[in-house]
């Protein structure tokens, strides 16, 4: 477990940090050697953004005021049988918005966090854009 996550999930006090512990707990039961720490700090963001990791990025967890984002870097290769993706629909890069009332369909998301460590550790892409091996915009 990283110090820095648990900080920034500390810093939310509210329904987003008990939902990115949540989805930790489903990153870590999906893929038990994942990698997690905290990118991207900035003045306005000092805390940065919660990443898991297993040969690539899988996802990042961003918090906004109204939802928590799932930014999944490779995306675009992966099959999303349960249609969870809501969001960044183009590109390499996929997400997934979850807002305080969404009901998380917890076997299809750890079927999800699987998968992109599959992917990352074939050496996949995400599809043809240069980008795809890059790290997500913040």
């Amino acid at each position: 477990m990283s110090d820095a996550v648990d900080k920034k999930i500390a810093s939310l006090g509210d329904w987003r940090g008990a939902m990115l512990t949540r989805i930790r707990r489903l990153i870590k039961d999906a893929v038990p050697d994942v990698t997690e720490e905290v990118k991207w700090r900035k003045p306005t963001n000092p805390l940065g953004v919660p990443t898991w990791s297993h040969h690539g990025i899988i996802c990042t967890g961003e918090s906004y005021r109204d939802k928590v984002k799932l930014t999944f870097a490779k995306g675009s290769a992966l099959r999303d049988p349960s249609g969870l993706f809501n969001a960044s629909l183009t590109g390499v890069r996929r997400a997934l918005d979850i807002r305080e009332e969404d009901h998380l369909d917890e076997a299809a998301l750890k079927a999800l966090f699987r998968e992109a460590a599959a992917v990352n550790a074939a050496g996949k892409t995400g599809g043809s854009d240069p980008r795809a091996d890059g790290p997500p915009r913040a």
